[in-house]
């Protein structure tokens, strides 16, 4: 807070237009305030000699008796001397005087007022009253001013500041919005995408690559014997088996366009967009010889000593009479496959006769 004591012989001032650490809840005890008084017993001289110092300088308070009774703007000081005989009036009689003439309409806010209502407040007024300076009550009967242009900028830096707060926090929530969407569409267990997730983007290949004559395929997996697994070694075992078939699938489907999905509860499926059957074949065989290479313990499996996966490949040319159903039966047909021949094994979809490719 700056203070001018009336007293001083030179009397210079340079309010600070850059204003730091403003918040948005700032109010206007943070801001820069003139403290000049003059009893209304004093002479005009006495307020001119003052402005002629001090050129930033947007008003003085008036008192009676050490009370306050108002304040005269510079404005309104000068706009009263510049009148025909202005200075024979006013430069050698009291204040008081003076008042009655120049004395507005003034705006007297508390020192907790926040910047920003004060700001509003300010630009309420009547157009001819918008650069008076703000009277602030600190506290019962102690009063500051207000330069008018300083709220202004002090509510400039509050807006700038709001806005970056308002862009950090709409990137807040766009990454909250896309990690909502990423649990929304993922499997809580494994971390793979959904059965929803597969639903939708099975769906949306579907109907891009319609019409086009590209192949679209699809790979459906099974845990073999998980049942059996899951009553040998517990359900928290189940678990982390699931989530490292899971992972190893993810591993080997590399293509950003290509989706790994839980399908169920021990099932999983590949969707392959653009790609050809022996294409599909290569990730399928991949995928069957990695989860076996994990050698996860599987005592009492009916066909091997460790975890095993039967699977089933399928690959259409996707046409708009027909929908994702018909690939999803293909593949579901060709695993079905797998599991009734021994299960451990790759089967590609065939209408008449599926496809044996490993064992």
């Amino acid at each position: 807070m700056l203070t001018l004591q009336q007293s001083t012989p030179e009397l210079f001032i340079t309010p600070p237009l850059e204003i730091q650490n403003l918040s948005l809840e700032s109010t206007l005890r943070e801001l820069s305030l003139y403290d000049v008084q003059f009893e209304c017993s004093q002479l005009g001289k006495d307020v001119a000699q003052t402005f002629q110092r001090n050129s930033l300088l947007p008003g003085v308070i008036l008192t009676e008796q050490g009370k306050f009774i108002g304040m005269i703007s510079r404005r309104r000081f000068l706009e009263q001397m510049s009148r025909p005989y202005g200075l024979e009036l006013f430069l050698r009689r009291p204040l008081k005087s003076l008042y009655r003439f120049a004395q507005t309409e003034a705006l007297i806010l508390t020192g907790d007022t926040p910047i920003i209502t004060a700001a509003r407040r300010c630009l309420e007024r009547p157009p001819e009253l918008l650069y008076e300076p703000i009277t602030v009550e600190l506290a019962p009967q102690i009063y500051r001013l207000l330069d008018a242009y300083q709220l202004l900028v002090a509510q400039l830096q509050i807006h700038e500041l709001a806005t970056q707060l308002m862009s950090q926090l709409y990137h807040k929530l766009e990454v909250a919005n896309l990690q909502l969407e990423h649990l929304a569409a993922s499997d809580g267990l494994t971390g793979v995408a959904n059965r929803r997730r597969f639903d939708e983007y099975l769906q949306a290949c579907w109907h891009q690559q319609s019409g086009s004559n590209s192949l679209l395929s699809l790979i459906m997996c099974d845990v073999d014997c998980f049942k059996i697994y899951n009553d040998t070694y517990g359900h928290q075992a189940g678990d982390e088996s699931l989530r490292k078939v899971a992972s190893t699938i993810q591993r080997v489907v590399k293509r950003p366009a290509d989706l790994v999905a839980r399908y169920g509860g021990e099932e999983f499926a590949v969707i392959l967009p653009l790609t050809p059957l022996n294409g599909a074949v290569h990730v399928a065989e991949a995928i069957h010889q990695e989860v076996r290479s994990l050698g996860i313990r599987h005592e009492k499996s009916l066909v091997n000593s460790c975890v095993t996966l039967s699977i089933g490949v399928a690959t259409l040319i996707p046409m708009s009479e027909l929908s994702p159903a018909t690939l999803i039966a293909a593949a579901d047909s060709a695993l079905y496959q797998a599991k009734s021949s021994g299960r451990d094994r790759v089967i590609v979809y065939s209408p008449l006769n599926p496809l044996q490719l490993n064992q």
